[in-house]
């Protein structure tokens, strides 16, 4: 297969879990399940929940890396993933990770944008 750099997807979604939204510690449980779920390799992570609500995390996978910020005063998030194709086609697993964050949450998709690198 000749080598083609992977998938990126960006988004933002609504949620009405309002308290998932405000802590980290679901989220971080959620990435490390889907991790292992996906056969994904952590190399490092950052969670951090501001003072007030809401947090940010970004987790570097040997395949790239997922990102998520949280937004509970107004219901929103933004999460990005990127999985790199160097030893394997990741595309479906990248959208069924999305779909799982999507569904965790149970959000409401606002916009998306896959960009095939």
């Amino acid at each position: 297969m000749p080598y083609k750099p992977g998938l990126h997807i960006l988004s933002e979604f609504t949620s009405a879990k309002h308290s998932q939204l405000l802590s980290s510690a679901d989220c971080h449980q959620l990435f490390d399940e889907l991790i292992t779920r996906f056969q994904l390799n952590k190399v490092g992570e950052v969670y951090h929940d501001f003072e007030g609500g809401g947090f940010t995390a970004v987790v570097c996978l040997t395949e790239s890396h997922m990102s998520i910020h949280t937004w509970p005063e107004y219901g929103t998030a933004t999460f990005d993933v990127f999985l790199s194709n160097y030893q394997r086609e990741n595309d479906d697993k990248a959208r069924a990770l999305y779909s799982s964050v999507l569904a965790f949450f149970e959000g409401v998709e606002l916009q998306k944008n896959e960009i095939k690198r």
